[in-house]
């Protein structure tokens, strides 16, 4: 039975401060540089891309029309679409969105010659992971079709004997995880991103640490993430 690599946070104990690991971040505004998440040095890629205007506005129709928080979903380039409207109803809505998100589908399962994917698409209204953490996963493709977006520390600048427990109760400000508000990366609306974790290989102690943001009262965000499925 296949089952979907969703649960994600890692503490301390797991992952410690390995000065002697580098990693940085590769960003371009071509879909091309997803391919760059194969390279050791990097445990994030971001395609920088702008929503079209038809995208957007069928990002604000699908959120008005659809009440469900999360819908958790395995699915493969050529049954998406299928799967999405016996999810969510059909629409003209609903056809765009899912057009762009098969898209994304068949890039990620092409990229690591995956079958299927584990999809994930989230009506958020408050921060999912509001700590700063690991994945425990080989890596995760993030999107932000509509709100506040995915925040990430670069890995040279992060104490991660200060991850889970090891704030001691304290806040990411205040922990020592980082040193100031400007070390606090954080995606843009529309980027799609790939996020190593600590079960990529030889990744223990590299993987991206990141966080959901905090999200307005009057804010709604719609998040799509694509996992591995274990056999």
């Amino acid at each position: 039975m296949n089952s979907l690599t969703l649960d994600t946070e890692i503490n301390n104990d797991v992952a410690p401060m390995l000065s002697t690991l580098s990693r940085s971040s590769a960003e371009n505004t071509t879909p091309n540089v997803l391919s760059d998440i194969y390279r050791e040095d990097t445990n994030i890629v971001i395609w920088q891309r702008n929503l079209s205007h038809k995208l957007m506005l069928a990002v604000d129709d699908f959120l008005q029309r659809n009440d469900k928080k999360a819908a958790v979903l395995a699915v493969n380039p050529e049954n998406t679409h299928d799967v999405l409207k016996k999810t969510f109803g059909e629409s003209e809505a609903l056809t765009t969105l899912s057009n762009d998100i098969t898209l994304l589908v068949d890039m990620f399962c092409c990229l690591f010659d995956l079958k299927q994917a584990g999809l994930r698409l989230t009506v958020l209204d408050r921060a999912m992971c509001p700590r700063f953490h690991v994945d425990r996963i080989p890596c995760r493709l993030v999107t932000t079709y509509q709100g506040i977006a995915t925040e990430w520390l670069n890995h040279a600048i992060v104490d991660r004997t200060k991850l889970g427990a090891g704030n001691q109760g304290k806040s990411d400000e205040q922990s020592g995880l980082f040193n100031n508000l400007e070390d606090i990366n954080r995606l843009t609306e529309g980027d799609v991103a790939l996020l190593k974790g600590e079960h990529w290989d030889e990744t223990q102690g590299a993987g991206l640490v990141h966080r959901s943001p905090p999200v307005s009262a009057d804010e709604r965000r719609l998040l799509l993430t694509l996992d591995f499925i274990n056999d």
